[in-house]
């Protein structure tokens, strides 16, 4: 009897050692794979994929590999939504995604109900951690914090000049052009226009009239890179030499090919460029090898996956509530990034934002360059 229990208790022993050895964690990436913010969805996707093959690579988290479980959300809200919930009935344990405010809002409420851990790398609209919800980080920074680095800027270099803020009426947009206004507000500089713009809008001629007839020297935009490098181009085709700032939502190479020469001048905020980070030359070089430019949020995203994997282990556990709990700790991660840690909102203690200059760079290619 005793040798068939040792036996019995051998053979589970055995049984759960195989399960662990198979076991998987899932994770969802998410964001617009088409449509026209798909630049943007290629970094989420890149960065993520990039982590999970580095890490699996070294053995994966707790002894379990990850599966990567991909989602396109096309920059839709509704869509955000139908695929956070077809996350939760494949099992998706952990999300790095969305790319925009107004699709993370909604779509982080299904993750908190069913038990989802997400890190956003690029959602930047203050509500995002604002509601304190206990599953949402974002390894990116806020509006309210490159408004204050934008106002300054223009406040210090455009003084006196008449200034139009345009939005793009979407919650990241109209929200980074609501701080950034605010901010100037506060340094005693008034807009001489505030409007906004459909999202997908492709035919600005009343808009360009408007800045023409109104005699506009500066122009600030809230959107993304699509509609601001259509404005610039029809700007310039009717002479208006209108000196534009956009801010994280123009960070891709393809805003130059949209908005062609006349893009060149044109100022953006962003965080200082990670790539020349001394903790991310070896991960650049593997992105290099695979001809993939690590550009904007691509290695935010691949940040998003060693937090996740660092809380794990800390926490001994993949469970995202205990996972969460260990990120909010204020335990420092190691990233390629740099080093981050996290407040009790979700979001990053330590990020600064800076000023960046569209410029033409010795091979004739338009490029953001950090000013200094």
């Amino acid at each position: 009897m005793k040798r068939t229990l040792t036996l019995l208790a051998a053979g589970l022993l055995m049984a759960t050692a195989s399960i662990e050895a198979t076991a998987q964690i899932k994770l969802g990436v998410v964001g617009p794979i088409t449509g026209p913010s798909a630049a943007f969805g290629a970094q989420l996707k890149n960065g993520v994929e990039q982590a999970v093959e580095d890490i699996n690579a070294t053995g994966g988290i707790l002894g379990q590999k990850i599966t990567l479980v991909p989602g396109d959300d096309v920059a839709d809200p509704k869509q955000g939504v139908s695929i956070a919930n077809k996350f939760v009935g494949d099992g998706v344990r952990w999300v790095v995604g969305h790319f925009n405010s107004g699709v993370t809002i909604p779509a982080s409420e299904v993750y908190a109900e069913n038990n989802i851990l997400m890190i956003t790398p690029s959602a930047t609209n203050p509500k995002v951690t604002e509601r304190k919800l206990w599953n949402v980080f974002r390894t990116c920074g806020r509006d309210d914090q490159q408004g204050l680095v934008a106002a300054a800027h223009i406040a210090k270099k455009f003084a006196g000049r008449k200034i139009a803020i345009i939005h793009d009426k979407t919650t990241y947009g109209q929200g980074l052009a609501d701080e950034t206004r605010k901010a100037l507000a506060a340094k005693g500089v008034k807009d001489s226009l505030y409007e906004g713009v459909n999202a997908g809008e492709k035919d600005f001629s009343a808009l360009v009239a408007k800045l023409k007839a109104m005699k506009i020297d500066f122009l600030y935009w809230g959107g993304l890179h699509t509609e601001l490098g259509l404005l610039i181009r029809q700007m310039r085709d009717a002479s208006l030499p209108i000196q534009a700032m956009g801010a994280d939502g123009i960070v891709s190479d393809e805003f130059a090919s949209i908005g062609g020469p006349g893009v060149e001048g044109t100022l953006m905020t962003f965080p200082p460029d990670p790539r020349n980070r001394a903790e991310a030359v070896d991960v650049v070089k593997r992105f290099e090898a695979r001809k993939i430019n690590p550009e904007a949020y691509t290695l935010y995203s691949y940040a998003a996956v060693q937090i996740m994997k660092q809380a794990a282990e800390k926490a001994n556990s993949i469970d995202p509530k205990k996972v969460a709990a260990m990120i909010h700790s204020g335990m420092e991660f190691k990233t390629v990034l740099g080093k981050m840690s996290f407040d009790k909102k979700g979001d990053r203690t330590n990020l600064d934002y800076t000023v960046y200059t569209w410029k033409k760079v010795a091979d004739g290619k338009i490029t953001y360059i950090e000013n200094k």
